[in-house]
């Protein structure tokens, strides 16, 4: 059920900066945002969440979770996967098509929706993957309800969802409207880089055998068939300079958009992967701090469209296999911001510069335009961040299953407290509060 509340004595984050005011929420929408909102008459049925000192931010999306279900349970499941989400300040998620069986079809998104009815603690939407033999029917599936898009593995893919050469790669531009959503890594060298390792490689070894190259290649080839078909396209967790560079000097506007992830912005080799091991690996890897300077510069100034969380939870038994064979990913859902305000805090990012990256830029790629700050009309949902809590993420609670990140002791500054989804308290103090109340996204038909 939506609720009504007033969040009242907070510092409202929106587009433009931060301002002292309160927040009305009725029935799960924004009523009214102002100074002395609490100075008014209490009206029946509206709770009181008392935010001074607090940060009030509208609620997050994260646009790239990978949730494990269904057939990885152990890792992860949509309910765990969820709370991990809405304790880190994360209203709504876009959940990836590489789980066991690949979502590929109506059926199994339909099947995804059911498992996600009246278990996600956070509202929810999930990919179709793009594979060679259901490129021609993307373009209706698309529409579908709860759909959030077209995922396209170019490399590193699971089932059947490798899409590796560029007659594919067309057929799937050219059937339907909407935004596609790439990982873009050159199949043809990954399987010749990896060709190459010897046992006993380091996972040092992982951003060199994955090497910028790929990435490059693949990226390429994206812009250029972007530009042949003229279908707007969404590159994934980009990881290099060089990719950077490439989207600026092609400047084909809102043609191509990117994201980036928490992971590489905050991790770099060689450290990450002699000080975590196995646990820093992912795809595509995290680089050396020549690359990762150009991604937060690219995090500042807009040409990133938004930041998605890659969650990518494993067991610590799986990581614990000796690279290549241990598995890429972490988790990272929980911890997006908190790591973002530590961004506000060392002076390379702005408050607002996460309601760009974590709010608006999600609506903008995937047109869920229901979401946005916190302004009359806008969905009720809410994460109060305490800026001047301090403290490491082992210290708190954690509830992805894989119990573990690189930046467990990392100390942070500015952590979410509270969370609200449509006008209803869904997290406070370390624990869910009420029934699991995340609803499908609605995304344009």
């Amino acid at each position: 059920m939506s609720g009504s509340i007033l969040i009242h004595g907070g510092t409202v984050v929106g587009r433009t900066g931060a301002s002292a005011g309160d927040v009305l929420i009725k029935d799960g929408i924004v009523a009214s945002v102002g100074k002395d909102l609490a100075s008014q008459p209490p009206t029946a049925g509206v709770e009181r969440l008392d935010a001074t000192g607090r940060l009030v931010f509208p609620g997050l999306t994260d646009p790239q979770v990978h949730f494990r279900e269904p057939g990885m349970p152990h890792k992860e499941d949509l309910s765990s996967g969820s709370l991990a989400a809405i304790a880190g300040g994360v209203t709504a998620f876009y959940e990836m098509p590489n789980t066991k069986p690949n979502t590929d079809s109506p059926e199994r998104l339909e099947d995804k929706l059911s498992r996600a009815s009246g278990r996600c603690h956070a509202d929810y939407g999930f990919f179709i993957g793009g594979t060679r033999e259901n490129a021609d029917h993307l373009g209706e599936w698309e529409t579908l309800p709860g759909c959030a898009g077209i995922k396209v593995f170019m490399g590193s893919s699971t089932g059947s969802l490798l899409v590796a050469d560029d007659p594919t790669l067309e057929r799937i531009l050219r059937s339907g409207e909407r935004r596609v959503t790439f990982h873009s890594e050159d199949d043809y060298r990954l399987k010749d880089r990896y060709a190459e390792v010897q046992p006993g490689t380091h996972v040092r070894e992982h951003p060199h055998i994955r090497d910028v190259e790929c990435a490059v290649r693949s990226t390429r080839r994206l812009l250029d068939l972007a530009e042949k078909t003229g279908r707007k396209i969404h590159i994934l967790h980009v990881s290099s300079a060089d990719e950077i560079h490439m989207v600026r000097e092609r400047d084909l506007g809102d043609l191509v958009t990117v994201e980036l992830t928490p992971n590489h912005l905050f991790l770099a080799a060689p450290d990450c992967y002699e000080t975590h091991g196995t646990w820093a690996q992912m795809n595509p890897p995290v680089r050396d701090r020549a690359h990762q300077e150009v991604l937060r510069e690219a995090a500042a100034d807009g040409t990133a469209a938004c930041i998605g969380s890659d969650h990518a939870p494993h067991t610590a038994e799986e990581k614990a296999q000796p690279f290549p064979v241990s598995p890429s990913g972490i988790a990272g859902v929980q911890t997006t911001l908190p790591l973002l305000m530590t961004a506000v805090r060392d002076g390379w990012l702005r408050m607002e510069d996460i309601v760009r990256l974590c709010v608006d830029g999600p609506a903008r790629v995937y047109g869920d335009t229901g979401r946005g700050p916190l302004s009359p009309g806008a969905l009720g949902n809410a994460v109060l961040v305490d800026p001047d809590a301090v403290g490491r993420i082992d210290q708190r609670p954690f509830h992805s299953r894989s119990g573990r990140t690189p930046f467990a002791d990392v100390e942070l500054s500015g952590w979410p407290v509270a969370t609200v989804l449509r006008g209803n308290v869904a997290y406070l103090d370390g624990s869910a509060r009420g029934p699991s109340a995340g609803r499908m996204v609605a995304f344009p038909g």
